[in-house]
């Protein structure tokens, strides 16, 4: 068994190393007796549509936008998504960029504001979805106000998330949206695992990374 993991638009959604995501699943996969292809996908080509699990991640103002017109009419509601910072804001129904409302691609039904300041910092939340306390490094100006009925990804202990209702992120299916860096899979070896699980559509065995466990329970543990 393999599958594709779909890396989005590196020269513009890399600027936080959320690329690294793509990598960790990777290897997680391997672990568990998976294959896995990165498949790197500028955003002068098309999106190809037999992907597994499609990773979106930071980026400045002008690049997120250049990136969001690439994407208009992709379908990304029957994908596995990961998607973080900026990533996460193109798939509301609007965002601020350069002072200017834009349009997104309407995946999740949420829109962004500008912040009443830069939400900078380390934070940790508690995901119900993954049942566990995810950590990670936010960096954003902008507030993101999730719409009746849609579920964040967690409740936050620590920073600012989205700014809004003390949660950070959000989860429509499985399309998963977050504001921590890291690489949030880096720091958080459970919530790869279970985006792994939802592309292959069953539990993984057991996956053996003491290394990568150690490195979460400390980050968990010194972030208060």
């Amino acid at each position: 068994m393999s599958i594709r993991i779909v890396r989005i638009h590196n020269e513009l959604l890399g600027t936080y190393g959320d690329r690294g995501n793509a990598d960790v699943l990777a290897f997680r996969a391997g672990l568990a007796g998976v294959k896995a292809h990165i498949v790197d996908v500028s955003y002068r080509d098309e999106l190809p549509d037999d992907g597994d699990i499609y990773l979106l991640g930071g980026a400045e103002d002008a690049a997120q936008v250049l990136s969001c017109k690439a994407l208009k009419g992709f379908d990304f509601t029957s994908r596995v998504v990961l998607a973080v910072c900026a990533g996460f804001q193109i798939l509301g129904n609007s965002y601020f960029a350069g002072g200017v409302k834009q349009e997104g691609l309407g995946v999740i039904d949420m829109e962004t504001i500008p912040g009443s300041s830069r939400f900078v910092g380390d934070i940790k939340i508690y995901s119900d979805v993954v049942n566990v306390e995810l950590t990670g490094f936010e960096n954003h100006g902008g507030q993101t106000n999730l719409a009746g009925g849609i579920t964040p990804l967690g409740r936050v202990i620590t920073g600012s998330g989205n700014g809004a209702g003390g949660v950070d992120g959000a989860v429509v299916g499985n399309v998963f949206g977050t504001y921590l860096h890291g690489p949030v899979l880096a720091r958080n070896p459970e919530f790869a695992d279970l985006l792994l699980e939802r592309a292959l559509g069953r539990e993984l065995s057991r996956v053996n990374d003491p290394l990568a466990d150690q490195y979460a329970a400390w980050r968990r543990a010194v972030i208060k």
